[in-house]
């Protein structure tokens, strides 16, 4: 406290002087979010919360422990218990920055009690600090600290950041590998957002809860969770795209591969562009979905904008079940199996030699009008004992479920293929139209829906003051939406 005082008496007008200079403009900008959280709390206005993390995430790459303990001070009452604890969580400072945020928290006037609005969003700035930085210890204990916090307010206007501070709850954990230890406190977590009528808050749990489930390989406790959790309109895209990645492997796993490739195609759809990561493991699970099916993705598919080399494996993969090459599907499987190992599609890969036999099958079955038992064990390689016999099985097989047109003649050993008749006498064609309309339909009622109104725009007419204010929100928007779909991912 005496070292403040005489900070203060220095008679020398130079540290007044450089304190404007010195304060650094991320500090004012900091400032500026913080008041209108404190307008968006005031007014109970969502949006204006939603926007204040919006500006956060642009400047992310600015943030550092200085520019966070300066706008502590200025936010937070000095010396509270809030205050100390998360400036706890961060690094000491040198001498120089200390003098620096003394003197500006010396010009500031007095300091009014923070509201739970602005503590949380104190708590968001930390957690984004502390991982950036890879302290994940650290940022375990202030998660945890946030959460215990959280549980005691019951503010919609908390909710927006709420849901971000339980993102990095559970990243946090993830990281440091105790995923495990906070399953029953996100399912209590989600049970008091339902209560409260929280649906973002429920949206972001249902998902977190859904990957802590499938990171220890627990598909049937996430279906049951998933089936039992209410559902409602979504109110963030991430949150959808995230929840359609998860119910697509979970379809998958459950032999649903219907299901599963719509949800995984419609959310790498959905997924915003920046978001190439989450993009490139949708597009790994689909394309497995699709040979799974009998299908053969298209090249275009493979070639997208940076996923080529990530996509790699995947594609000679897929050439090797076009082909039907048994042989070369095990060398690609081996080739590769570190990184199916490390996607967690080795399991699925390990189901894919049915289809590459039966591609190979389908194959013979074109090509030759009559060909003997053991030339089509040859063909497909087949490593049995009794390869013949396996072969006469395989054939069998096919035939039962449609997959060739032909008959086995068991007493020469033979399959003999029946001549191929015109497609589009079947109704095949009829089904692939109706599928792509329904598509677009679907597509055009999601857009629809997707649209946003401003509130009673029927019922008054829009002040020049207010359209410039809009227009300027949706300028800051267009700005910032791409830093906040990549942190989301």
């Amino acid at each position: 406290m005496t070292q403040d005082v005489e900070m203060q008496e220095l008679p020398i007008p130079a540290p007044s002087d450089s304190v404007p200079s010195a304060l650094p403009t991320t500090v004012q900008n900091l400032k500026e979010i913080a008041s209108l959280i404190e307008t968006g709390a005031y007014s109970r206005e969502v949006r204006r919360i939603l926007r204040a993390v919006r500006l956060t995430i642009a400047l992310r790459k600015k943030l550092n422990a200085s520019v966070i303990s300066a706008f502590f001070n200025s936010a937070l009452v000095p010396g509270s218990d809030v205050h100390g604890r998360l400036s706890s969580y961060l690094p000491k400072e040198d001498k120089q920055e200390m003098e620096v945020d003394t003197a500006i928290s010396a010009i500031q006037g007095p300091v009014k009690h923070p509201l739970p609005e602005l503590e949380t969003y104190c708590y968001l700035l930390v957690l984004i600090y502390l991982v950036d930085q890879k302290k994940y210890s650290e940022a375990k204990a202030c998660s945890s600290a946030s959460i215990a916090r959280l549980k005691n307010l019951n503010r919609r206007t908390v909710d927006v950041l709420a849901s971000r501070l339980y993102f990095y709850y559970s990243l946090s954990y993830e990281l440091t590998g105790d995923l495990a230890e906070i399953r029953g406190n996100l399912l209590g977590l989600h049970r008091i957002a339902t209560l409260r009528h929280d649906e973002l808050g429920q949206e972001t749990l249902l998902n977190l809860l859904l990957r802590n489930y499938l990171h220890y390989n627990l598909y049937d406790q996430a279906e049951k969770l998933r089936s039992k959790a209410p559902r409602f309109e979504a109110h963030s895209n991430q949150q959808f795209c995230r929840y359609l990645f998860y119910l697509g492997k979970i379809r998958t796993i459950q032999l649903e591969y219907t299901d599963a490739k719509e949800s995984l195609l419609q959310a790498a759809r959905k997924a915003p562009v920046a978001a190439l990561g989450f993009r490139v493991q949708c597009n790994k699970w689909a394309v497995i979905v699709r040979l799974l099916l009998g299908e053969i993705p298209e090249r275009t598919v493979f070639m997208q904008k940076g996923m080529e080399k990530a996509l790699r494996p995947y594609f000679e993969l897929t050439n090797a079940v076009r082909i039907g090459d048994l042989e070369l599907f095990r060398s690609v499987a081996e080739k590769f199996s570190t990184t199916f190992t490390s996607d967690r599609t080795h399991n699925l890969i390990v189901r894919l030699r049915h289809n590459v036999i039966r591609t190979g099958l389908r194959n013979i079955s074109i090509s030759y009008s009559r060909i003997s038992l053991p030339d089509v064990a040859k063909k497909l390689r087949l490593d049995s004992p009794n390869p013949v016999a396996d072969a006469e099985s395989i054939v069998s097989k096919a035939i039962r479920d449609g997959a060739i047109d032909a008959t086995v003649d068991h007493a020469n050993g033979w399959m003999v293929s029946k001549e191929t008749g015109d497609i589009y006498s079947t109704i095949e064609p009829q089904m692939a139209f109706n599928s792509r309309i329904a598509f677009c339909l679907n597509m055009h009622n999601e857009a629809v829906r997707a649209l946003r109104f401003p509130p009673n725009s029927h019922k008054e007419k829009e002040s020049a003051e207010k359209r410039r204010e809009r227009q300027q929100q949706e300028q800051e928007l267009a700005k910032h939406i791409a830093e906040e779909d990549d942190d989301e991912f």
